[in-house]
């Protein structure tokens, strides 16, 4: 037996009839769960460290959206688009005292609509569509990619930016042409390659932006005491 073959026996046991050692195959799990522990909190050390004055000013963006008696739009893909409905959920029925309901959609949710204008007219119109059905001027819109480059987000935030809506993109990697279009108001970029990363900063984000909302808003309600909602 060659050296390099006995080298990935040793590497890759499995794909030559043999089982791997469960101590030591243990020990590398154990090893990989820490590594991906301490490189998560890292990242969002790193995005947050980085990015505090512009989520603020996202919050600020939002929160003037529901001053003014506006709405937010939730839009993303795969993963994203359960962060999407995440974030409409959080704001339509919030699980802390004193925080009360505020109207948020998830424009993921109509199956027939969305299949609709994919087949009809494409892919890159399912959300600009809903927009164009749903949005009005001084409205909010919040779009989740990891890459950044998804083209029927960039296609609903051209739209909602013609029509006056307020748009935050939330984006991995370099932001990708999320980053660099222009139709976004508040791009805030997780500076990762790793999607997994990404995504796990962005559910710290979404639920900061949310509580940062409220915060801004308890004046306009009179404090806690009138924020309270019933049980």
């Amino acid at each position: 037996m060659s050296g390099s073959t006995s080298a990935l026996q040793g590497l890759y046991p499995f794909l030559h009839g043999a089982r791997q050692d469960a101590g030591r195959l243990d020990a590398a799990l154990l090893e990989s769960i820490r590594q991906k522990c301490d490189d998560s909190l890292e990242t969002k050390r790193r995005f947050f460290a980085a990015q505090g004055g512009r989520i603020v000013a996202a919050a600020r963006a939002i929160a003037d959206v529901y001053r003014g008696g506006g709405r937010l739009l939730c839009m993303g893909n795969g993963g994203s688009s359960c962060d999407a409905a995440h974030v409409a959920v959080e704001f339509q029925h919030p699980v802390t005292a004193g925080r009360p309901a505020l109207p948020a959609i998830n424009l993921i949710t109509d199956t027939a609509m969305m299949t609709a204008v994919g087949n009809d007219v494409g892919f890159e119109h399912i959300f600009a569509r809903q927009v164009i059905a749903h949005g009005r001027r001084g409205d909010g819109l919040i779009g989740i990619s990891t890459s950044g480059n998804s083209d029927n987000l960039l296609t609903a935030f051209a739209r909602a930016r013609a029509m006056g809506l307020v748009t935050i993109g939330l984006a991995g990697h370099d932001g990708g042409r999320m980053a660099t279009c222009g139709d976004v108001d508040h791009c805030l970029v997780v500076d990762s390659d790793s999607v997994h990363r990404v995504q796990e900063t962005h559910v710290a984000l979404y639920h900061i932006l949310w509580d940062l909302v409220h915060t801004l808003l308890a004046d306009d309600r009179g404090g806690l005491k009138n924020m309270e909602t019933p049980a």
